[in-house]
């Protein structure tokens, strides 16, 4: 089991928080799907495999990225889970997702460490990049060189699997035996620039992540100031390293 070290810029004391998962091929396609621009008009896919090619020649400019997002997980018939906010990252590993609503929270990378702050705990979780489980931290990959067949074993046209403006395309795409217990298909949407729309991953119990992208910003300036975070006196550190 692994240890966590725990305590306040203050006070000591609290209780580790194990963070959520998800696939992180699923993770590595989404933030590879968000630097998508094609400068022009995506004629309609003959193929699954020269529309993947396409998309994936579309982002190689792009070095930083910014917009809002809607995140909504459903289970069997409970109310869905609905966050939302601005994301934010740019090369390097570099990423800061900026929770809005219900809850403010804030979660931060800098390419080797991540942090998770939540104002109304008073709580700071810390840990590695690489040993954290975060569904996040795959993100890092953002802006790296895409190539789908890394993750999926099969990626087809699936253009009836989602409700969509009738100018985009939806991939559907499955993951390669060692994601096979994280989830079962993802469902990409993206407009004629390969711009992100949605995606929709559906795990094996039947629960499903629906993420919407909206208001993207390609190459904005970003200070790395962005990228780092002090939290406030009394504030309760969970460290995970």
């Amino acid at each position: 089991m692994q240890k966590h070290r725990i305590h306040r810029t203050g006070t000591r004391t609290g209780t580790p928080r194990r963070a959520p998962r998800t696939g992180h091929g699923v993770s590595l396609l989404l933030f590879c799907c968000l630097a998508g621009p094609l400068r022009a008009q995506t004629p309609a896919p003959t193929t699954a495999d020269a529309y993947v090619q396409q998309f994936e020649s579309s982002y190689r400019e792009v070095r930083s990225l910014r917009g809002d997002f809607t995140q909504t997980y459903t289970l069997g018939g409970r109310p869905p889970r609905i966050e939302a906010g601005r994301v934010t990252f740019a090369r390097g590993g570099l990423m800061r997702w900026d929770y809005q609503r219900p809850t403010e929270k804030l979660f931060l990378s800098d390419g080797k460490h991540v942090s998770l702050y939540i104002p109304e705990e008073h709580q700071l979780t810390l840990a590695s990049v690489k040993s954290s489980e975060d569904f996040r931290v795959p993100f890092e990959l953002l802006l790296t060189r895409l190539n789908l067949r890394r993750v999926f074993v099969r990626v087809e046209m699936a253009d009836a699997a989602l409700e969509h403006d009738p100018a985009d395309h939806v991939l559907r795409a499955f993951p390669k035996k060692e994601f096979a217990e994280d989830y079962t298909d993802v469902l990409i949407e993206l407009g004629p620039q390969f711009d992100m729309r949605r995606l929709v991953v559906n795990y094996p119990d039947h629960s499903r992540m629906d993420f919407r992208f909206d208001h993207l910003e390609r190459n904005p300036p970003l200070p790395r100031s962005l990228f780092q975070f002090t939290p406030p006196a009394g504030t309760e550190i969970i460290d995970q390293h």
